[in-house]
């Protein structure tokens, strides 16, 4: 038999623990007995009764599995740790909030034996998702494509399937600051996709915050591109041949030929205009160094990625 592992990470969800668990029992029973199945639940440090919870259905079930994180480390994490625990012949990551919509996991195996190594949900509509995050999605997106080594589909979502090569791959990763979906896309292997519309949220709320997601979006950038430190170096050079053009313009044009536009500046004005023009872009440069210094610092530490209170594996 070929086992499949469903992977959930979860967040102050216990109110959809055991919601995800009856919808997925129903899906499991459409599918072929070739399959079994296990669940994977990794408890994030929610706050709230989430462990219990899971430990209920995992003293019930022996299907049932759990990972409890001895404080909140992030979804991003909590799938690391999912993956680096499971024991599937594949894995298909789904959402606690039943966003995503299970009764499409038969498709997913399907497309898997099909061939497909990766087979990647993208979103066409979220119903919960509001006007800023969508235009934040959009540019996102833009951006990300236009700098990164590796293009990553706009809407694709963590509701996707890994066969096991995928998954051990996966596994060699050491980044401390990581985007699951886009460290998946660098790996290659042959994919497929299947489109779906999200479900609203049951229970609780979207654990992701607009400062959560644009940290996560910043991390992106900065491990999936050298260009905006690049981008420092570059504007320097061009800040600097623009202001010393300018300079020697308005020196000549002021002492030697006598322009009216010249003239209008004084010195001291032209050279407070030079003083902030040029401290405002070693800042900047500076600023988008740091980015990268403080990753390489987050790495040579080569602290744990996550700590482990109890499990049931």
């Amino acid at each position: 038999m070929k086992k499949i592992s469903i992977i959930i990470p979860a967040y102050n969800e216990e109110k959809n623990v055991d919601l995800i668990y009856v919808e997925l029992q129903k899906v499991f029973a459409t599918c072929p007995k070739e399959y079994e199945f296990e669940i994977l639940f990794v408890n994030d440090g929610s706050s709230d009764n989430t462990l219990g919870e899971i430990e209920r259905l995992a003293g019930k079930h022996p299907e049932v599995k759990y990972i409890d994180f001895s404080r909140n480390f992030g979804k991003e994490v909590a799938t690391t740790a999912a993956l680096n625990n499971c024991q599937g012949d594949a894995c298909i990551m789904v959402d606690a909030d039943l966003q995503h919509p299970v009764e499409l996991i038969p498709e997913f195996i399907a497309k898997w034996e099909n061939g497909a190594d990766v087979v990647v949900g993208v979103r066409n509509k979220n119903k919960s998702v509001g006007v800023f995050k969508k235009i934040g999605s959009v540019i996102f997106y833009k951006i990300i494509n236009r700098i990164a080594e590796v293009k990553i589909v706009p809407n694709a979502t963590d509701f996707r399937l890994l066969d096991r090569a995928v998954i051990d791959e996966f596994n060699r990763f050491t980044e401390t600051n990581r985007m699951t979906r886009a460290l998946i896309d660098w790996l290659g292997f042959k994919r497929d996709y299947i489109n779906f519309e999200a479900n609203e949220r049951i229970h609780g709320e979207a654990s992701y915050s607009f400062w959560k997601l644009f940290k996560l979006a910043l991390n992106s950038f900065v491990s999936l591109s050298l260009l905006p430190l690049k981008l420092a170096g570059n504007l320097g050079i061009a800040i600097t041949l623009v202001s010393g053009i300018a300079g020697f313009y308005i020196l000549l044009g002021k002492y030697f030929f006598h322009t009216h536009f010249a003239s209008t500046f004084s010195d001291s004005e032209n050279l407070a205009i030079l003083i902030v023009f040029l401290v405002g872009i070693i800042l900047t440069s500076i600023g988008l160094m740091a980015l990268y210094i403080a990753n390489i610092h987050g790495e040579v530490i080569n602290r744990p990625i996550y700590v482990v209170r109890k499990k049931k594996i």
